[in-house]
């Protein structure tokens, strides 16, 4: 069984997304690893050339920043590294600059691998999330935040990301995936205010016009913690390869329950509280089709 990661990243610095963290989480199942690298203006490429290991192929990109609608660049590169894959990988293991898998999955993911290579029903396999938020002391739950997606995906042709890069099709087609007891760390949301604010205005470049970031999203050294709607307390640990950033935290993340619910629309309220009697969310968007 032959296993290649693939990613892509752009200005890694500049955001301070974690994508050696990210990449160095999931190395150890990987033969290879396709590290698109789009056309930084920061020191991106010398801190991908630090990782020291002969599984890594940094392939060199250029973003299209005409691509202002739906985050579709991403799809883009996702897909220039998903090419650059050796012929001969039997699994493709996906992760973005901003997740990161803890070590005790990793027996986990491989037995999974190794148990659903030959079984033609699965083309994927699928991972729960854990979003955390103004620290890591905190993660999102509820229905704005995605509760799973296809992480682990068969070599196969006509594999194509899909929309913005959140998940992958065939031909089209959703992806068949197996759940598996394995969760990624999103780490996206945790930041100091004024280093959050300045992600965000960045990263939707890549969705909205200058005239609308400046207007929605004006530079700042504050960032309103408004869009969790629920935080839930973390009392596991992070990724051993994540440790040094938790160490190097240095800014106080505070928040009210009672506001954050002010906040909820009432139809939110009413289907998590169906989901959190019944165990179901109701109406939730599957970027999947899950078969087992």
């Amino acid at each position: 069984m032959k296993v290649a990661g693939f990613t892509f990243i752009r200005n890694a610095v500049k955001n301070d997304y974690p994508i050696v963290e990210a990449i160095t989480s999931i190395l150890p199942l990987c033969d290879e690893f396709i590290v698109a690298h789009g056309n930084s203006e920061d020191t991106t490429l010398e801190l991908l050339q630090s990782i020291d290991s002969p599984k890594i192929k940094i392939i060199e990109t250029v973003w299209d920043d005409s691509l202002r609608e739906g985050g579709q660049v991403f799809a883009l590169e996702t897909d220039k590294a998903y090419a650059a894959i050796s012929d001969d990988v039997d699994w493709a293991f996906y992760i973005q600059g901003d997740e990161c898998v803890h070590e005790q999955y990793l027996d986990t993911i491989k037995k999974e691998m190794e148990e659903c290579l030959k079984d033609p029903q699965i083309e994927g396999l699928l991972f729960k999330y854990r979003h955390f938020y103004g620290s890591y002391d905190y993660y999102a739950v509820s229905r704005r935040w995605y509760r799973r997606e296809i992480r682990v995906l068969k070599h196969l042709p006509g594999v194509h990301s899909y929309k913005d890069a959140q998940g992958f099709r065939i031909n089209d087609r959703k992806i068949n995936a197996k759940l598996i007891d394995v969760y990624i760390h999103h780490y996206g949301w945790v930041k100091p205010p004024k280093g959050l604010n300045s992600k965000i205005r960045n990263f939707y470049k890549h969705y909205q016009s200058d005239e609308w970031i400046e207007k929605e999203m004006p530079e700042s050294d504050e960032f309103d913690y408004g869009n969790a709607d629920r935080l839930m307390h973390f009392t596991g640990s992070h990724p051993a390869v994540f440790q040094p950033r938790v160490a190097r935290s240095n800014w106080k993340f505070s928040f009210d329950p009672v506001d954050l619910q002010k906040k909820t629309s009432f139809r939110r309220k009413v289907l998590q509280w169906v989901e959190d009697v019944i165990g179901y969310r109701p109406f939730e968007y599957k970027n999947y089709t899950r078969v087992k």
